[in-house]
C-alpha cells in the first residue's frame, strides 16, 4: 500500500496520521509479524495507539535505532511534535526514500515548516479526494498519492453497528486550537464551547439537550473541568466512551471546531456543525454537507 522498500521506520506522535497508518499496517501484515518490515517510532498519542492494535511485536524504537535499520521512511504530519519533522530531516541526510501522510485538510505548509526550516519528503500520502486537491495545489511538484482510509471505514462500520441516535443527544469533540480570534478572552477552544452553549437553539427548539464534551487526544488530563463547573446546564458532562464510534454512535449531533470527527459524523450521517464564532477565521473543512452554527437560524 504504501511502496516503499522494507523495513521501513514508521514515525508517528499525533493521532490522525497513526490511526490511518496503523489500520493500513494492519492491512498489509494480515496477522504476520512486523518483524523485518516495520520499525515503529511512536510517541504522544501515537504510542497508546500502536500499543493497542494487534501489531506485533508491540515493541517500539527510538529514531535513533530504526533510522540506521531502515530503508525508507513512513511518518505522519502532526503539528505537536518534531519528532516526524526531525525524521525526514535524519531520512534526507541517510538518503532513505520517505512518505509522508496529510490526515486532514488544513495547514499543509505548516506540518512540513520548523524554525523556517521546510522538510518535504519524496511522496506526500493524502486519503480522500479532498485532501488530494489541496495537496495538488499546495505542493506543486511532489509526487502525491491517494491511498485507502481504512481507519475511517473501521469507525463507520462500527458506528452502524452500534447505538442509534438519541434526539437532542449532543457530541462535542474537542480539539486544541493554534489561532485565536479579536475579543477571545480565552483559549480558543473554550470560547467555541461558549458559542455553542449560547446558540443551542440554533440547533433546535427544545430544553433537554444532552451534551457529552470528548477530549482531544493531546489535551492533558482535567483540562475541561474548571470550565464544566461554571456551567449552569443541567446535563453536560465528559464522555465516558471507550472509543470514538462509540460516542459518534448514539449521538444525533456531533460538534466541534475542524476536527477530523466531524467528517466521521457526516459520513456516518450524522448532523455534523462546526461551533466556530462568527469572529473566527471560516471553518476550513471542505465536505459539503457540513453545517455551519453561525449560519444556523
Amino acid at each position: 500500500m504504501f511502496d516503499l522498500p522494507l523495513p521501513t521506520a514508521v514515525v508517528c506522535h499525533d493521532a490522525g496520521a497513526a490511526n490511518v497508518i496503523i489500520a493500513a499496517i494492519r492491512e498489509e501484515l494480515a496477522g504476520a509479524t512486523a518483524t523485518g518490515r516495520f520499525l515503529p517510532v511512536m510517541q504522544g498519542p501515537a504510542v497508546h495507539i500502536w500499543e493497542s492494535s494487534d501489531i506485533r511485536p508491540a515493541a517500539l524504537f527510538t529514531l535513533e535505532q530504526a533510522l540506521p535499520l531502515a530503508s525508507s521512511l513512513l511518518s505522519g504530519t502532526g503539528w505537536a511534535s518534531d519528532l516526524e519533522h526531525e525524521a525526514r530531516m535524519r531520512a534526507q541526510e541517510l538518503i532513505l526514500p520517505s512518505a509522508a501522510l496529510i490526515d486532514h485538510w488544513v495547514n499543509y505548509n505548516a506540518r512540513f515548516e520548523r524554525a523556517g526550516n521546510i522538510v518535504l519528503p519524496d511522496t506526500i500520502l493524502v486519503s480522500d479526494s479532498d485532501a488530494l486537491a489541496i495537496a495538488t495545489r499546495t505542493f506543486p511538484g511532489v509526487a502525491l498519492r491517494q491511498i485507502p482510509n481504512l481507519y475511517l471505514q473501521r469507525e463507520l462500520s462500527a458506528i452502524a453497528a452500534g447505538a442509534s441516535p438519541v434526539p437532542g443527544r449532543i457530541l462535542y469533540v474537542l480539539e486544541p486550537l493554534r489561532y485565536s480570534w479579536p475579543g477571545a478572552s480565552q483559549a480558543a477552544e473554550f470560547d467555541a464551547l461558549d458559542y455553542l452553549l449560547a446558540n443551542l437553539d440554533r440547533l433546535g427548539n427544545r430544553s433537554d439537550w444532552s451534551i457529552r464534551l470528548r477530549p482531544h487526544p493531546s489535551d492533558p488530563a482535567r483540562k475541561y473541568d474548571k470550565w464544566l463547573a461554571k456551567q449552569q446546564y443541567p446535563d453536560i458532562t465528559l464522555d465516558n466512551s471507550p472509543s470514538l464510534a462509540a460516542a459518534i454512535g448514539p449521538s444525533e449531533w456531533v460538534a466541534g471546531c475542524e476536527t477530523t470527527a466531524l467528517v466521521i459524523a457526516l459520513m456516518a450521517g450524522r448532523k455534523a456543525v462546526s461551533t466556530l464564532p462568527p469572529a473566527a477565521p471560516l471553518c476550513r473543512l471542505p465536505q459539503t454537507g457540513l453545517l455551519h452554527l453561525h449560519r444556523l437560524r
